[in-house]
């Protein structure tokens, strides 16, 4: 080993590695420690209780509940706005003409900006802006839909209905990640030669599929990174559901586990219980991405990338 080989791996292994166990490993282990205790977060002495936080957890309805309304979100906020921004990044980048050259729509360069847009509006204030418009007796969605003479949602509480409230605020969030993903998908579609498109259509591929046959297999590590992102943003939702419904909701219908750790962490003074639900978030987590990374891998995804 010679200094130069030696250095090397202190300043680009040791000292990364030595920040990433003191910020990101070391506070989980803290948190799964203080989850087995009953420590009000406020004081110095805590009492060891042992796994008896999880078994009030999962006995506990609106806990279940709200873990359920998290999973839910995990599995069709993803889907959903995978599919659209595959969709419209196709549209402007291959979506254009069938003949001559391969292009996108007209005016693709505005529809990308506009779609874009809502990603760099804070997410506070998209929640703002939406409750707003929901409003049932001021809002603008009500006053709409009254107008076109559809008189059944005039004072209709989107918000406050059970059979609606996690339906809009599922789409507040797509509205507001739809453009971000669409313009990381647009560059993944512009790094594959036009070449392989052209011959698709010599070949007389229709567009859907050239875009189940080209496009997707080749923009596969795309597709996996942006459908565990937008799984973890999810499974938290954190921001637009308290600025949607601060208090989870008719029945706690858009309660979330991030809403419910919040509450007994701040509200309630039990950082233990707290903890303990910060770690069953995380476990859920880390199984939606290793699930992601399974799934990819069974159905090829690493042959793809290869060839």
């Amino acid at each position: 080993m010679t200094f130069d080989k030696v250095s090397f791996l202190v300043v680009f292994l040791g000292v990364p590695l030595i920040v990433y166990l003191v910020f990101v490993v070391s506070p989980f282990v803290q948190a799964f420690y203080y989850s087995m205790t009953d420590w009000s977060g406020f004081t110095k002495s805590m009492n060891f209780t042992g796994l008896s936080n999880y078994g009030k957890l999962f006995s506990d309805d609106i806990f279940m509940k709200s873990m359920g309304n998290s999973i839910l979100l995990g599995l069709i906020l993803p889907a959903v706005t995978i599919v659209l921004s595959l969709i419209l990044a196709t549209l402007v980048t291959v979506g254009g003409s069938s003949r001559g050259q391969i292009k996108g729509l007209r005016y693709s360069s505005f529809y990308r900006v506009v779609s874009f847009f809502p990603y760099v509006i804070p997410a506070i204030i998209i929640g703002i802006m939406w409750g707003q418009i929901y409003d049932p007796n001021n809002g603008m969605l009500n006053g709409v839909l009254t107008a076109l003479g559809l008189k059944q949602f005039k004072s209709f509480p989107w918000l406050g209905n059970e059979s609606t409230a996690m339906p809009v605020s599922m789409f507040v969030i797509i509205w507001g990640f739809v453009g971000f993903y669409m313009v990381l998908f647009i560059a993944a579609i512009k790094g594959i030669p036009a070449e392989l498109y052209e011959a698709a259509r010599i070949d007389g591929a229709g567009r859907f599929r050239t875009a189940i046959s080209i496009t997707i297999p080749l923009i596969r590590d795309n597709i996996q990174t942006a459908y565990i992102y937008m799984g973890i943003l999810a499974l938290d939702a954190f921001v637009y559901m308290t600025a949607l419904n601060p208090g989870g909701g008719p029945n706690n219908s858009t309660l979330v586990m991030s809403q419910q750790l919040f509450s007994t962490a701040f509200n309630k003074g039990q950082f233990g219980l707290a903890c303990a639900m910060g770690v069953v978030l995380a476990v859920i987590t880390l199984l939606f991405a290793a699930l992601v990374f399974i799934v990819n891998r069974l159905t090829g995804g690493s042959k793809d990338a290869q060839s």
